[in-house]
């Protein structure tokens, strides 16, 4: 949502992106999902009205690797809670930090990670919930998500690609993936091993990042960091990627607006 709106409504964050003729947002529901079902059928006329593209962020508090039962099952509940709301909005995805390694080794995550997923896909098909589940690629080694790990999941379910967060994946990597040739290797690996559909229904984000030898410290302004966000425009403009890019920084609407500004200029 934009910054601007500040404690107002969906409503005036709706008039914010129609003046800054920016194309959609996304529902971000940090500490839970808490959205009235008037609210939902508000912003779903909205956006339709408006021909705006929604996404959904489910909150923080997401761990499907989690030691304890409770907390696994908190966990997937969120989701799943996401994808409620995003499906009552028409929202086009969801995206979620999926899960923490906790010091267990790679393929034991990746299990568990199937395991939980597998009962989040059930339990949206019984409700005849389609919205697209996406886990995105995160910015520290101590998270579950790099791009292997969401490439992969992604080929287990039909419901399920990647959210790829190119700033995420340039803090993991500590200075890598910030090349056009390394974005292009992004987008060619996602299109041969996933499909070409999943180029057609993309979901990215993108910010200015500061990262450490551990990977991702805090979003920063794009132009106050090193991340090289015109060859990125570039790479999904020559792969003529189709679907949605989320901004994430501080400054969420004005980088939005470069970053738009900046692709319908090539």
């Amino acid at each position: 949502m934009p910054l601007a709106t500040g404690k107002s409504s969906y409503g005036r964050a709706f008039e914010i992106l129609e003046e800054m003729e920016l194309d959609g947002m996304e529902l971000e529901f940090v500490h839970g999902v808490r959205m009235s079902e008037e609210t939902r059928g508000l912003v779903k006329k909205t956006a339709k009205d408006k021909n705006l593209f929604l996404t959904a962020h489910g909150p923080f508090y997401i761990n499907l690797n989690a030691k304890e039962d409770d907390k696994v099952d908190a966990s997937v509940q969120r989701v799943l809670d996401t994808a409620q709301a995003a499906y009552d909005t028409g929202a086009y995805s969801i995206t979620y930090h999926a899960a923490y390694y906790l010091g267990a080794d790679k393929e034991t995550v990746f299990n568990q990670v199937v395991r939980q997923t597998e009962r989040i896909i059930k339990t949206l098909e019984q409700a005849n919930i389609n919205v697209w589940i996406r886990p995105e690629t995160t910015g520290k080694a101590t998270q579950w998500g790099d791009l292997d790990e969401v490439i992969n999941l992604s080929k287990e379910f039909e419901q399920v690609l990647p959210c790829i967060d190119f700033s995420h994946l340039h803090a993991r990597s500590v200075g890598e993936y910030n090349t056009y040739d390394e974005f292009a290797f992004i987008l060619e690996r996602i299109g041969k091993e996933l499909g070409q559909y999943a180029l057609d229904n993309f979901h990215a984000h993108l910010a200015g990042i500061e990262y450490t030898a551990k990977g991702e410290r805090q979003h920063l302004v794009v132009q106050e960091s090193d991340m090289n966000y015109k060859d990125l425009l570039k790479a999904l403009k020559a792969f003529d990627i189709k679907g949605v890019l989320v901004c994430e920084s501080p400054n969420i609407e004005e980088d939005c607006k470069l970053f738009k500004d900046y692709y319908m200029s090539l």
